[in-house]
């Protein structure tokens, strides 16, 4: 793309990378460490303006569904590279996070899928599991890497019927926080439901029973106590979505 192509789209999407950058200050300085990380820019070489650009760019919804490859995978890690101790994050101190009964617990499954039977810890370990190294990556402008394990996405909405022709997956949680993502993502080889953290039951503050791990997604869209999944095709939204943030976040 030539420099004067470069201006053109600036000034087309000008008024989106306003919202953008509205969005993203925090503390009154824009976060570009989530940015980086995302899109693999390397700010330390190149032509700056134009990396940060098209960083902030991918940040605009539309601009980032056009650009997602549904079979481009995040990038991996072998254990010796696996942050200790893990972060907790979350939208309250973690004296909050909520105390779950596993034995008691089971996850809904609603809208557009044939079986809504609801679902227990039992029954998601007895299907296919998968594990992963990836990076967790904060809009705040940290990561960390984690090791996660469970049920690929794709095969759970296999299992329940649900029609893959929807545009969104929904996720309710018990501590009342809640997100989406598109049925791209969700479908995505390395989009799972985890139900271990480095090859332990998930622990209380990670999530457990169940959160999503989805790794081309920025941190807040990996909601964590999963209490119903459901599909459908009008736009959830997302608990910080809803106050601004950006909702695709995703490479």
């Amino acid at each position: 793309m030539t420099r004067k192509e470069r201006l053109a789209l600036t000034e087309a999407f000008r008024p989106q990378l306003r919202k953008v950058e509205r969005r993203l200050m925090l503390k009154s300085s824009l976060s570009l460490g989530a940015l980086t990380l995302l899109t693999g820019c390397d700010l330390a070489d190149g032509d700056v303006t134009d990396r940060v650009l098209w960083a902030m760019l991918r940040f605009n919804d539309r601009v980032q569904a056009l650009l997602f490859n549904p079979v481009v995978l995040a990038k991996t890690f072998p254990p010796s590279r696996i942050t200790k101790p893990f972060r907790f994050n979350a939208f309250y101190d973690e004296d909050s996070v909520p105390d779950v009964d596993g034995g008691a617990w089971k996850m809904a499954v609603s809208g557009l899928v044939t079986d809504k039977t609801p679902w227990d810890l039992k029954r998601l370990r007895a299907l296919p599991q998968e594990g992963q190294i990836t990076r967790h990556i904060c809009v705040e402008g940290w990561s960390q890497i984690g090791q996660w394990s469970g049920v690929p996405l794709h095969i759970f909405l296999e299992r329940v019927g649900a029609d893959t022709r929807a545009r969104y997956v929904g996720f309710k949680c018990i501590d009342k926080y809640y997100s989406s993502i598109d049925m791209a993502s969700a479908l995505h080889p390395q989009t799972i439901l985890a139900l271990d953290f480095e090859q332990q039951p998930l622990p209380a503050e990670f999530g457990f029973p169940a959160r999503l791990r989805i790794p081309t997604k920025l941190g807040f869209k990996n909601p964590k106590h999963i209490a119903e999944i459901y599909v459908t095709n009008t736009n959830p939204g997302g608990y910080w979505e809803d106050q601004g943030y950006n909702w695709f976040s995703g490479s």
